[in-house]
């Protein structure tokens, strides 16, 4: 059976994302029960497939019904105990909510920043762990509110370096499987993900893989895990069951979303380009964007360009052009965008998403492209 989607207004945001109408009929799947032996391989698949996305051999991926914010919860209730400290490198908005979420199981969590549009520095990376001794750190590897690119691989260097018991964790929700991310060659520790923008399916799955050392860590607690569903001691063994082929419960899992996004990992695993190509079309198409959006008058909102995120954009506004007035105009042309979130510049910019799906198998980044040059010129000219 063939299905297309339904024409719609083309989602352009930094996530959810479109998706691919092999995906959509995939998350029409019917009704199944979750420990159906039909099941167990296609989430076993996932698991799988994870792997081979950030390329690990050897660390576990845990695939759990929740946002990408799960995964903050996970981090805090598992790997870090009372009476230790994490680092939080902060390039903007989520920075801010990842120590919030910290604080809220009562660890002490440090936040070293930057400028807006900036991200903290190596150097002054190194200092800190030389300073001080930390269990965690954390870091945005693209954060959405201010489309800023961590340098991954520099990170865990230092901190293989400077503090190796520290485990690392990166925050990819708006980077996996649209930012080169090489788990064991780079020494990251925890990756958190999402399913809903680069793995370009529906919004309802969080994804982590946890390292050999940090499950380690997780079995060496001196204390119970504060935490009931977000427990990796509760959720491991589910995980190994269903990757060897054989359902277990502890939590119903969304079924039809596992099916959806078999599918969208089949594409990305297994599809015409390799990830190593998906890697390098998300560059390209970004920096098509980025030269249309700089070439109307708009501004990175990142200080560095180099720095800037390869799956979206933020860009501050030209002047007497407001932000609103060219949402409603993109909008009005069936494209949606999204407005600010930074709170210090949450007025002077917008924020646009061209990645997974939209970036690799269809032309929304043309469609988007020639959008904005209509709506600036419209809105300009009021």
């Amino acid at each position: 059976m063939s299905f297309t989607q339904e024409p719609h207004k083309l989602l352009v945001i930094p996530g959810p994302v479109e998706c691919s109408d092999e995906v959509l009929y995939a998350n029409a799947h019917p009704s199944m029960s979750h420990v159906s032996p039909a099941f167990a391989p296609v989430f076993g698949y996932c698991l799988r497939a994870l792997r081979k996305v950030v390329y690990t051999e050897t660390a576990q991926p845990f695939i759990i019904a929740g946002s990408g914010t799960l995964g903050w919860d996970l981090v805090a209730a598992n790997l870090i105990e009372a009476g230790e400290k994490a680092l939080v490198l902060n390039s903007g908005y989520f920075g801010d909510a990842f120590a919030d979420c910290f604080e809220a199981y009562g660890i002490k969590a440090d936040q070293l920043g930057a400028p807006v549009g900036g991200r903290p520095a190596l150097a002054d990376i190194e200092a800190a762990l030389k300073k001080e001794k930390y269990a965690v750190l954390t870091f945005t590897h693209v954060d959405t509110s201010t489309g800023v690119l961590s340098d991954a691989k520099g990170i865990a260097e230092i901190v293989k370096r400077v503090s190796p018991s520290t485990v690392v964790v990166l925050d990819g929700v708006c980077s996996v499987a649209s930012e080169e991310i090489r788990m064991d060659a780079w020494g990251i520790d925890v990756i958190i993900g999402a399913s809903q923008k680069g793995l370009s399916t529906p919004p309802g799955l969080s994804v982590t893989v946890v390292s050999q050392k940090a499950l380690k860590v997780l079995a060496d607690r001196k204390t119970p895990v504060a935490a009931y569903f977000a427990s990796y001691k509760r959720w491991l063994p589910i995980m190994q069951s269903y990757e060897a082929g054989a359902p277990a419960y502890f939590a119903t899992p969304p079924v039809n979303l596992i099916y959806a996004f078999e599918a969208s990992l089949k594409i990305i695993t297994e599809g015409p380009i390799s990830l190593e190509q998906r890697f390098q079309t998300h560059r390209d198409q970004s920096a098509k964007f980025k030269a249309a959006a700089l070439a109307l008058g708009f501004k990175h909102v990142a200080t560095d360009p180099s720095t800037a995120a390869n799956g979206m954009t933020a860009v501050y506004v030209p002047d007497g052009i407001a932000p609103a007035a060219l949402i409603g105009a993109l909008g009005a042309r069936n494209i949606v965008i999204a407005g600010g979130l930074h709170k210090d510049i949450k007025t002077r910019y917008i924020r646009f998403g061209h990645l997974g799906h939209s970036a690799i198998s269809t032309d929304h980044v043309d469609q988007l492209i020639a959008g904005l040059q209509a709506a600036h010129a419209e809105v300009a000219g009021q």
